[in-house]
């Protein structure tokens, strides 16, 4: 699950401070399309279901993805992780689908007021994805970062920082990574949001650099209990992916 989804998935289902427990079922679609340097694209789909228990205090989450890849063999491309290897060059494209790599979740706030929430958040990628099919490394990552949302009227500064241990799969050397997050969020109706974000995070293979990308998005309250989120991304290096968007939705019980 890329940070940009993640971020969008917290604003989407965030409670506000002091409210009951919730339930929310979050999914959708984001789609990617990228040479990530070289000469030929890969096209990603990406389809999420994340469920999720948020008290007052803490949360769990966890995420269940389907993910079909399309490429030509040649990028060296694995999701969730870039160029991180070489494959041997076809000329045929070829298109690869099936589970994604499950990401569990949990947080806790450690501070939390009407204006200011910090949520301190762990994160474990399992390599349930096939890595024989370039769908994922095949190994688990484990991430801790700090989630900060601060609230002034109608606008909403969002910030992360965190570190991830990255999964190596054999014969790979990979690296150890720090990433993070910046943007804002504003209110533009009583059920309407729009908003601006920069991810980046380091490179984790030699082979490439690090991701850079800014994104901008629009959420729309339909009701109490659902909200749609919908993306759009712009890769600002060679290890993000050139264009991309996203539709999300949102229940809570």
């Amino acid at each position: 699950m890329s940070k940009r989804i993640m971020v969008l998935a917290i604003l989407a289902i965030a409670t506000p401070a002091w409210a009951e427990a919730t339930r929310s079922l979050t999914t959708g679609f984001d789609y990617t399309t990228g040479k990530y340097g070289g000469t030929t694209s890969t096209n990603i789909l990406y389809v999420p279901v994340t469920g999720k228990y948020q008290t007052d205090e803490w949360f769990v989450k966890l995420t269940v993805p389907y993910i079909s890849m399309s490429s030509d063999g040649s990028s060296g491309v694995v999701r969730g992780a870039g160029k991180i290897r070489t494959t041997t060059t076809t000329n045929t494209t070829t298109t690869q689908s099936g589970l994604g790599d499950v990401v569990a979740s949990a947080g806790f706030a450690v501070l939390k007021n009407d204006a200011l929430i910090l949520d301190l958040v762990g994160n474990v990628k399992f390599g349930t994805a096939d890595a024989d099919k370039n769908l994922g490394t095949g190994a688990n990552d484990y991430s801790l970062q700090l989630d900060g949302f601060y609230t002034l009227r109608k606008t909403t500064l969002f910030a992360t920082a965190g570190y991830k241990v990255v999964g190596a799969p054999a014969g790979v050397t990979v690296n150890n990574i720090a990433y993070g997050t910046l943007g804002a969020s504003q209110k533009i109706g009583d059920k309407t949001s729009a908003g601006v974000m920069l991810d980046v995070a380091q490179s984790s293979s030699a082979l490439s650099d690090g991701t850079r990308e800014v994104s901008i998005f629009v959420a729309q309250k339909i009701s109490q209990t659902l909200k749609v989120q919908a993306s759009v991304l712009k890769g600002l290096s060679d290890s993000s992916p050139d264009f991309g968007g996203s539709l999300m939705v949102t229940g809570t019980f």
